[in-house]
């Protein structure tokens, strides 16, 4: 099932049926059992016809309240690999290598919900770096007790001069308006996500393809509910968090976003986001 946070409330369309759940979206997700609940209140939601749900769907923004989002880096190889090149002439290559074999993951803060955009508003890249790309991840919402609840699109865009300078400029290089896009809902199925998940990327340039990559969740080095139970280990989240798990498809080195890209993201079973690029 999906469920959007739209003008009316949040929508939830299940099996091809739509209803509106009049209910605080952060009460909402946060509950425990999210799945069953959802199945059960929708029995005696209010039904909405296919177009007004299509209507309603097509303006969706970003589905979070009051949470944070973090995110987790270097839980794909590849993700490693391209630390480690950018960050050659500063010397810390060796850090994404390290962490990459170590038993903690890296864990770091990246938006407060008035930095995140959703479906179709612009992310951003800073215009004191010259080296900036998207970042596709399988983000998870999980709640107040550590759950995982639900599964969105995420791109985490990452200023990758900046954090090739040195690793302690990744605050700078991460955390910054516009950084971190969400959508297009939240996905909450009755199981985990499978492994064969794939995440898709393409990035539209005067309306042509400039890039484009797959990758399969099976990729990953790292469990989510390895990083989930790393996240909480000592911070606790009263309305739940999102956590962003990191990417396994980077562009190539001669790649930079311009203003005017458009980056979309799909990943099966939940949806595609898309997003312009603007320049802060």
């Amino acid at each position: 099932m999906h469920l959007y946070k739209t003008a009316e409330g949040p929508l939830l369309i299940d099996e091809g049926k739509a209803c509106l759940v009049r209910q605080p979206w952060d009460a909402l997700i946060n509950r425990a059992g999210l799945h069953l609940y959802l199945k059960e209140i929708s029995k005696s939601a209010q039904a909405v016809s296919a177009e007004q749900a299509q209507q309603l769907t097509a303006h969706a923004v970003a589905p979070i309240g009051t949470q944070e989002v973090w995110a987790a880096g270097v839980t794909y190889l590849r993700s490693r690999d391209a630390r480690m090149e950018e960050s050659k002439e500063s010397g810390a290559a060796d850090v994404y290598q390290k962490v990459y074999e170590a038993s903690r993951p890296e864990l770091f803060f990246k938006a407060l919900p008035t930095r995140v955009v959703g479906p179709g508003q612009p992310v951003l890249i800073r215009s004191d770096s010259g080296w900036n790309v998207p970042e596709p991840e399988l983000t998870l919402f999980i709640n107040a007790e550590g759950d995982i609840q639900a599964y969105t699109v995420g791109n985490d865009m990452s200023s990758r001069s900046i954090e090739g300078e040195n690793p302690l400029y990744l605050p700078q290089a991460k955390m910054y308006e516009g950084s971190c896009a969400l959508g297009p809902c939240l996905y909450i199925p009755a199981k985990p996500v499978p492994a064969e998940t794939e995440i898709a990327i393409s990035i539209i340039r005067n309306r042509q393809e400039v890039f484009g990559g797959t990758i399969r969740l099976n990729r990953m080095k790292r469990s989510f509910t390895e990083l989930a139970g790393w996240l909480y280990k000592a911070c606790r989240f009263p309305q739940g968090s999102f956590l962003m798990t990191g990417t396994g498809i980077v562009p190539p080195n001669d790649f930079t976003l311009q203003k005017n890209d458009e980056v979309v993201i799909s990943i099966d079973e939940i949806g595609t986001l898309s997003n312009g690029v603007d320049i802060i």
